[in-house]
């Protein structure tokens, strides 16, 4: 199972992010989890949302470059080692990460590690053998 993602082009001026926060409220969209990574010259923002179409579309529309990828979301316990876990698990699969980002719904709880391999296909093939609990598009989207 995989998860939609939106990417979002940041250029270095003065309140992009802000811009794209209002855009999404404006349209009663919700992030459910996010991640920023920037250059010297630019920034890539992560998004998973409620409502990736239309999402993708307002953002489109209000002059942002947004591209659409796949990553897997991964449910974990929220205590030491869960991360420590998921990733002995990728690495013995011969998978390597690109990119991760979390989000903890109730600490104490589980959270959620979102994550882009080399080969998600076959990351998803060494979680689901494992038992992990991967999560659906529907299921980050009701969080």
């Amino acid at each position: 199972m995989k998860v939609k993602q939106l990417e979002i082009f940041l250029e270095k001026k003065s309140n992009r992010l802000a811009d794209v926060s209002r855009t999404l409220a404006e349209n009663a969209i919700n992030i459910r989890a996010l991640s920023l990574a920037d250059t010297a010259d630019s920034g890539i923002l992560r998004l998973v949302v409620n409502d990736t179409t239309k999402a993708q579309q307002v953002l489109t529309e209000n002059g942002f470059s947004v591209g659409l990828t796949e990553v897997l979301a991964v449910e974990v316990p929220d205590k030491p080692g869960a991360l420590d876990c998921i990733l002995q698990m990728a690495a013995k699969g011969g998978r390597n990460v690109e990119y991760m980002y979390a989000f903890s719904k109730k600490s104490g709880e589980s959270g959620m590690l979102l994550f882009r391999f080399d080969d998600q296909d076959a990351a998803e093939a060494v979680f689901k053998k494992a038992g992990c609990r991967l999560l659906s598009d529907d299921e980050v989207h009701s969080l």
